[in-house]
């Protein structure tokens, strides 16, 4: 009796678990629709109690995205910790980054040394990110270059033909100053016209893609939070 009851204890513990892992992906689709649909009605209806669940359910989600954050720096200091102490290929690059990191926080965390801030702000990161600005143009015109050789169409062309007009337009040349025609109108017309409703472009087809994935999680046909 013994061999026969292990057998059936055992398809309990299996049921068990897979009616468990049906549960949860479910529990999960109607949490999420739930505050999904309150925090929709609730910008859409003004009624108190609804305003209120939305305040709260905000909160909350800027509580876990904190968090989230909390997480994803613990997990940096960790891995980069772990590459210093094992002394792998490019840890100097790790202990820098460490160090900063150390800090920045003793700066931000101490009231005394927040007027620090700025030093590290102006002194360091504005000139690395110029340099790495300069460093991505010289790039941007490599690459269009290369672009040209490899694939020489209408759109590698006007590529390559943008990036040198605002590259001419942006800065007064020695002895020259600007040029008139590239400076006064066609930079300003490629960056404030051309470029400009590009980006608006693709700032619309994000926001309708947005829509799109948030509507198809209401509805439950996207589980991003768990099951299929």
């Amino acid at each position: 009796m013994d061999g026969d009851h292990y057998p059936t204890a055992w398809r309990g513990i299996e049921n068990g678990r897979c009616m468990v892992k049906r549960i949860f992906p479910a529990f999960n689709a109607v949490i999420a629709i739930s505050v999904g649909v309150l925090v929709l009605l609730g910008y859409f209806i003004d009624l108190p109690p609804l305003s209120g669940y939305r305040s709260v359910l905000l909160g909350w989600s800027v509580i876990l995205a904190g968090v989230a954050v909390l997480v994803g720096i613990w997990n940096l200091f960790s891995v980069h910790l772990q590459k210093i102490r094992l002394r792998q290929k490019g840890f100097i690059n790790s202990l820098v980054l460490l160090v900063f990191l150390l800090l920045t926080a003793i700066l931000s965390l101490t009231p005394d040394l927040k007027p620090m801030q700025g030093l590290m702000l102006n002194g360091i990161l504005v000139p690395v990110e110029i340099s790495l600005m300069a460093v991505l143009a010289i790039s941007l015109i490599l690459s269009s270059m290369r672009l040209l050789q490899v694939r020489s169409n209408l759109a590698t062309i006007l590529f390559l033909v943008s990036v040198v007009l605002i590259m001419l337009g942006s800065g007064p040349f020695p002895f020259i100053g600007q040029l008139p025609l590239v400076s006064d109108w066609l930079r300003p017309f490629i960056s404030d016209t051309l470029a400009t409703s590009g980006a608006r472009g693709i700032l619309i087809g994000v926001a309708l893609g947005t829509l799109t994935t948030g509507l198809r999680i209401l509805f439950g046909v996207d589980r991003p939070y768990g099951g299929k």
